[in-house]
């Protein structure tokens, strides 16, 4: 793309990268949400059937088309993806900003809980958490959301204890300020665009950790068109030749992530304070 955008200096290919990647991303989510009664249309009479002109992704073991069910199911993946990762960067917020106003001792339990957290095994507890909610939608945005806060913990805390180090904050507690004002008042603001940059870059690890619990039969219902559904569906008539069913949903979920994750990195790239060079 660098080629493609010879005039532009690196801010602006980051812009363009950022605007292609939302755009794919968008695309992806209205056409997931026009193919949701195609995704649910049976044709017995071509079931199994290889990609061609009239189903450019074939057709799976009851006749439904494959790219419809692709399109739902990443617009189904972006959802819970979206939810999971905003209720996890929340919990990153609350925790980063007690740590740094609360007192010595609430910050050490929080850096004991960032550390036991990192120290579990993720994709055991994953799994055990979303076995113990039941399955499910819910339990996928929840187990996911209860798991991926540690890392963006530790990154808002950090900046937020430069933030309490600086001379407005020693005015606004000498003012008599409580500690909580402080944080929701200055410290909350000054992490705004930590926070964004980590709830983005969130997104490709709740995407793909949603496909691996709907593949192992803990996620979304088994009814829903999900990639993880579609990927396990598909074990079934591999050995039978039909490649397709996993290959192509399979290289979709990876492009959508990759645009997710593109979004984030050149989001960080933009609020970054040295980008006014790039």
């Amino acid at each position: 793309m660098t080629a493609v955008l010879p005039h532009l200096d690196r801010r602006g290919r980051t812009l363009a990268y950022l605007g292609a990647s939302a755009l794919l991303v968008l695309a992806v989510v209205v056409a997931g949400t026009l193919a949701e009664d195609a995704a649910q249309t049976t044709g017995l009479s071509a079931r199994n059937r290889p990609p061609s002109v009239e189903h450019w992704f074939g057709t799976d073991w009851l006749g439904r088309d494959v790219l419809a069910r692709v399109l739902a199911g990443l617009r189904l993946s972006l959802v819970v993806g979206t939810s999971a990762a905003a209720l996890s960067a929340l919990i990153a917020l609350v925790l980063a900003c007690a740590a740094t106003v609360g007192g010595p001792k609430v910050d050490a339990v929080v850096g004991w809980l960032v550390d036991l957290f990192l120290a579990l095994p993720h994709l055991v507890l994953l799994i055990l958490l979303a076995f113990a909610l039941g399955g499910g939608t819910e339990a996928v945005v929840i187990a996911v959301a209860v798991t991926h806060w540690p890392t963006l913990t530790r990154v808002l805390r950090g900046q937020a204890r430069q933030v309490v180090g600086s001379d407005f904050i020693t005015v606004s507690a000498q003012l008599g300020r409580s500690p909580w004002w402080i944080a929701r008042r200055h410290v909350a603001g000054h992490l705004v665009g930590q926070f964004l940059v980590g709830l983005v870059l969130l997104f490709p690890h709740a995407i793909l950790h949603e496909a691996a619990l709907s593949f192992l039969g803990l996620g979304v219902d088994p009814a829903e068109p999900s990639i993880g559904v579609l990927l396990a569906e598909s074990m079934r008539f591999l050995s039978a030749g039909a490649w397709w069913l996993a290959v192509l949903p399979g290289l979709c979920l990876l492009l959508v992530v990759k645009a997710v994750d593109g979004i984030g990195e050149n989001l960080r790239a933009l609020l970054n304070p040295r980008s006014h060079h790039l």
